[in-house]
């Protein structure tokens, strides 16, 4: 896809949504670092379920590490692999209290040293708490990337370079949540809603779905 296809469609992603963001529902870095912890394998809406009642009785490192593994569980049950990322969860908390003072580290080095915390999720830390240009590559860019003409690849972090090499840099702040969303809502897995696309003459896909 040339230059000029790709500046057009984000261009346009950015007139509809000037502002993109999360889904997950969070009130500071922390919060956010543990809903992407919880996310991996689930659904946002999930997650916000779960975490609307966590975060009213502890949304700090210090307070959840008081819950104790077995009550923190009783508050993630109802999202996929949860014991596993109970145990992650309260291993941060401490690595958080003893390193960095309670607070996320800005850092990806530092991130990825977190427990349950791999490139995707450092990425959405450092994008929507930091301000960073990053793009965390999930199952909705990595299908949307690659459908539409942007990228080709066999894994995330393929995907994640070409498309950090070819999105003009006034875009890359927000073509993580476009491209999240759009995949999410539009561009879906079994059938595209193709139709109702606002980039749908920009894009490569073939054959498009029809009304």
């Amino acid at each position: 896809m040339n230059a000029k296809k790709i500046h057009d469609i984000f261009a346009r992603f950015q007139r509809a949504n000037p502002h993109p963001s999360t889904e997950l529902i969070y009130h500071s870095p922390f919060e956010l670092l543990i809903a992407v912890i919880l996310s991996a394998r689930t659904t946002d809406i999930s997650v916000n379920k779960a975490t609307q009642v966590l975060f009213k009785v502890a949304n700090t490192p210090e307070q959840i590490l008081a819950l104790g593994e077995k009550k923190l569980k009783k508050y993630i049950k109802t999202i996929g692999l949860f014991n596993t990322k109970a145990k992650n969860i309260l291993t941060t908390c401490n690595l958080l209290i003893d390193r960095y003072h309670s607070n996320v580290p800005h850092t990806r080095e530092a991130l990825e040293a977190l427990a349950g915390v791999g490139r995707k999720t450092a990425n959405v830390i450092l994008n929507t708490c930091f301000g960073e240009p990053t793009i965390a590559v999930d199952t909705h860019i990595f299908r949307v990337a690659q459908r539409i003409g942007l990228a080709k690849g066999t894994t995330p972090e393929q995907i994640e370079k070409q498309l950090m090499a070819v999105i003009p840099k006034e875009f890359l702040q927000g073509a993580h949540h476009w491209l999240i969303l759009h995949g999410r809502y539009t561009c879906t897995a079994r059938k595209p809603h193709c139709p109702d696309c606002l980039i749908n003459d920009l894009c490569q896909y073939n054959p498009k779905t029809l009304p």
